[in-house]
């Protein structure tokens, strides 16, 4: 589980340094025993979601963690990405908002990427 958080911070630390917004990782591993984290962050455009899917690919791959699974990457508007115990969600702001993965997983816990990352650096 210590693997997937860090992966998960990893993924979240990604897509800021490509100009996402609103990125936050839940912790699920108290809610689901199907995925430990999700990532969701915003784009504001086709390219810059498929940038963050790409890179978080580069990464999770050299982590050892390949892809199993994906979903959306031909819309212009949401693009999952299922690497087993974390998966990516990258939206645009529209469709982040119909989806609403915050308040549908409300009982997981949010992570503080951030703090994470500063302190295992």
């Amino acid at each position: 589980m210590a693997r997937s958080l860090d992966l998960a911070c990893r993924c979240a630390q990604l897509a800021d340094e490509l100009k996402a917004k609103d990125i936050i990782v839940l912790d699920l591993t108290r809610v689901t025993p199907e995925f430990d984290y999700f990532i969701i962050a915003t784009g504001n455009s086709r390219r810059q979601l498929h940038a963050i899917a790409e890179e978080a690919d580069t990464l999770m791959e050299k982590s050892g963690s390949a892809r199993i699974g994906i979903e959306g990457y031909d819309s212009n508007a949401w693009i999952l990405q299922d690497y087993g115990d974390v998966v990516l969600h990258a939206f645009d702001p529209a469709s982040r908002e119909m989806y609403d993965l915050e308040r549908l997983w409300a009982d997981a816990t949010r992570v503080d990427w951030q703090a994470y990352l500063a302190e295992h650096a």
